[in-house]
């Protein structure tokens, strides 16, 4: 298992954080902890994929409104609070959505829709992305040794715990979201 992971843990990665990456830095920072992975290659997979996803966002919302359109309108609920977000925090939105989990694919969508400086977004989405990869993966990789410290015969029990707790904070946003 970890030679897999060593193999195909930052491809993983990368296609992970392309459209979000929250919980799989996470993984990687526990991972790099472990040593099945390496904390500065995590961050820097996980912020070029997160940088690059969220360009694709803006991009494809830019180029075919209707499309983006067609896309959000399963999340109504989701888009008023993406929209209520841009109005009250303006620009600050594109470091703040990073660490909303059930809108961070929203916002750049939305941003896309209205006449928001492209060139603005991405020098923005640079700043947000790196301060999130770093914040996340230093602290997930530093959360690492205390997860794994509580079983040294069974590090990827450590594993599953962190899981569950970020499933369970998942699951509370979602609840407060509706």
């Amino acid at each position: 298992m970890e030679q897999f992971i060593q193999d195909w843990g930052y491809l993983a990665l990368f296609l992970y954080s392309f459209g979000g990456g929250f919980v799989g830095l996470i993984f990687a920072g526990v991972l790099s902890y472990a040593g099945d992975l390496n904390i500065y290659i995590s961050i820097l997979v996980a912020g070029i994929s997160n940088f690059l996803g969220d360009q694709f966002l803006f991009l494809i919302a830019r180029k075919n409104k209707n499309y983006a359109k067609d896309m959000m309108k399963k999340y109504g609920r989701k888009i008023a609070l993406a929209h209520l977000m841009m109005r009250k925090y303006g620009s600050f939105v594109v470091f703040i959505q990073k660490y909303i989990y059930g809108i961070k694919t929203l916002i750049p969508l939305a941003m896309g829709l209205t006449k928001y400086s492209a060139t603005k977004f991405a020098i923005l989405n640079i700043f947000a992305t790196i301060l999130w990869a770093c914040i996340i993966g230093y602290l997930s990789f530093t959360a690492g040794e205390y997860i794994l410290s509580l079983s040294d015969d069974f590090k990827y029990v450590g594993l599953g715990i962190v899981l569950v707790v970020f499933l369970l904070i998942s699951y509370l946003f979602k609840r407060i979201e509706k």
